[in-house]
């Protein structure tokens, strides 16, 4: 099928059409059969001439003896310019007969039928000077729905169609896209074609545009503002100053430093707390200085120098610093005086919470001990902040004692030096440490004490005799504390002078150094000692060499009183 004539709408061609199919342009005819002999098909030879001869003369007048497209006509005949129906209302108009373009009989129009519907011959509504123009072949024809130009009327084939995205003209997006709802409708917006609503269209087009302009602006400072920004942020993390206060702050604070923490840590554990601005301000200022671990109590809002040379002044620390070789009593003291408690307080704690301190089952099964815990708050530094509770404190310096002492099979290095127990191990320790004073003398009074323990000491059959046993049951530390002969009166299970071989348990805490020559002691015959100054101790297998050197010591003595 062809489209000659056909309307703007998408309604099919109408079987009684005239123009349906073809009506022998270039020489075919719609039922095709080929008319290029110059002779029509025979159905229309018998059709009756119109008798309408003025409007064939003005047609032929118009369009000379030729036809369409250099065709002659076929039996002399013209097309008479009536071939073509009257549509009303995008119907067509079937009751009015068609002439046909070849001369012939009207009656035969189709089969043989007579011209109308009802077998009568109509008159030609069409042999006026107002008719319709016959069809046109494609190349001749215009189109059929042409829309004017805006305020002018006129047909403007050459203008570019305007974009309809709803983006750009303004529009709604849902139902109103440029176009009827119909699927065959061309029908466009903007006031039913007329010139107002054109404008308006362009008038809104041109508002779009600008804004989509200024958005796509936005978006581009917007991204280059935000890359600057952190780059800006990049750069002054990587390279600039870090963010510090000024000063050394206001105010107080306590804060705890864990053991094995790193400067990036307690920088951290600072800036938390509100004492530096920055974690790296921190850094930068301890750059080469170690800072220990402990409670501190530090003004906030203060520079990084001044945080670091705060905690570097042991004032600015609230720890508890057990050195090597004190005694329980002197630890419960300090507890109390750091916790502001009441004197005697963490020394009741330790009596009634003792159970729930971890302490080892050889110490807790043990007889006789004077205080449990003895030997067992190892020499450490502890913080301690203000509102902790005493038990609190002893638990951590016992767990520092068992992980001490476990790196250590206690039970087979007594075993093998001779000894019952792990806790005589570290009472040995607790000796070593209270006796020798110096560490590079640990190692041969460790030695002392093993020769004095074996059953063939003759000179002290048995006996340790060591003064500092005496000054802990005493709870003193003095040099001169009387004969020897009034020192074996006092009866006391820790008195040295009195029994034989070990007190019930240490008589301190001994640090790492004494208890590592507690483990090894240096080989040799000694058993006797004395320290004549801090560089030298002399030592003798001998009584009467030992009353030698006790002789030393007090001329020395003298020496250190003038």
């Amino acid at each position: 099928m062809t489209d000659y004539g056909r309307g703007p709408g998408s309604e099919p061609w109408h079987p009684d059409d005239p123009l349906y199919g073809d009506q022998g342009w270039e020489g075919q005819a719609g039922t095709g059969q080929d008319f290029s002999s110059g002779q029509p098909p025979q159905q229309y030879a018998q059709q009756p001439q119109h008798q309408d001869y003025g409007a064939q003369a003005q047609y032929q007048q118009q369009y000379g003896e030729q036809g369409y497209e250099g065709q002659q006509p076929y039996d002399g005949q013209q097309f008479d310019g009536q071939g073509a129906a009257q549509q009303y209302g995008g119907g067509w108009d079937t009751s009015q007969q068609t002439a046909m373009p070849y001369g012939g009989s009207p009656a035969d129009g189709y089969g043989g039928t007579p011209s109308g519907y009802d077998g009568q011959q109509h008159a030609d509504q069409y042999a006026t000077a107002d008719a319709y123009p016959p069809p046109q072949p494609p190349s001749h024809r215009r189109d059929p729905d042409p829309e004017p130009t805006a305020g002018a009327g006129q047909w403007d084939a050459e203008a570019p169609e305007e974009e309809k995205h709803p983006f750009f003209t303004g529009e709604e997006s849902d139902d109103t896209d440029g176009y009827d709802d119909e699927p065959g409708s061309r029908r466009r917006r903007g006031g039913g074609g007329d010139d107002g609503g054109e404008r308006r269209g362009k008038g809104k087009k041109k508002g779009r545009n600008g804004c989509a302009c200024l958005v796509v602006s936005l978006v581009l400072f917007g991204g280059l503002g935000g890359v600057s920004y952190f780059g800006y942020q990049f750069w002054q993390g990587k390279f600039g100053a870090p963010a510090d206060f000024a000063g050394a702050g206001s105010g107080s604070t306590q804060i705890e430093v864990p053991p094995g923490a790193g400067l990036a840590e307690i920088g951290n554990i600072l800036k938390k707390a509100g004492v530096v601005k920055s974690s790296g301000a921190f850094v930068s200022a301890a750059q080469g200085k170690s800072v220990e671990a402990g409670v501190y109590t530090l003004p906030k809002e203060m520079s990084g120098a001044n945080a670091v040379e705060a905690m570097l002044d042991p004032k600015s620390r609230n720890n508890l610093i057990v050195p090597p070789g004190k005694r329980n009593v002197w630890v419960y003291a300090e507890i109390d005086k750091r916790l502001e408690l009441k004197e005697g307080t963490t020394a009741a704690a330790a009596k009634t919470q003792l159970k729930s301190l971890n302490l080892p089952s050889w110490v807790t099964e043990a007889k006789g001990l004077q205080d449990p815990l003895e030997g067992f708050l190892f020499p450490a530094t502890y913080p301690i902040a203000k509102g902790t509770k005493p038990e609190s404190v002893l638990k951590k310096m016992v767990a520092e004692a068992n992980k001490e002492y476990g790196r250590t099979d206690l039970a087979a290095e007594a075993s093998r030096l001779g000894l019952k127990s792990p806790l005589e191990l570290i009472t040995v320790a607790s000796l070593v440490q209270a006796e020798g004073k110096y560490k590079h003398d640990f190692d041969k009074v460790s030695r002392v004490v093993y020769n004095r323990l074996k059953e063939s000491n003759v000179e002290t059959v048995g006996r340790l005799e060591f003064d500092s046993t005496v000054n802990y049951i005493k709870s003193q530390s003095r040099l001169d504390i009387g004969s020897v002969d009034k020192l074996r009166e006092l009866k006391d299970p820790y008195n040295t002078y009195y029994i034989k071989g070990l007190p019930p348990g240490p008589i301190g805490n001994p640090g790492q150094d004494a208890l590592a020559s507690a483990l090894k002691p240096t080989p040799g015959p000694w058993y006797y000692f004395v320290s004549i100054t801090e560089e030298e101790t002399l030592f003798a297998e001998t009584n009467r060499e030992h009353e030698r050197n006790r002789q030393k010591y007090l001329e020395q003595q003298k020496k250190s009183d003038q």
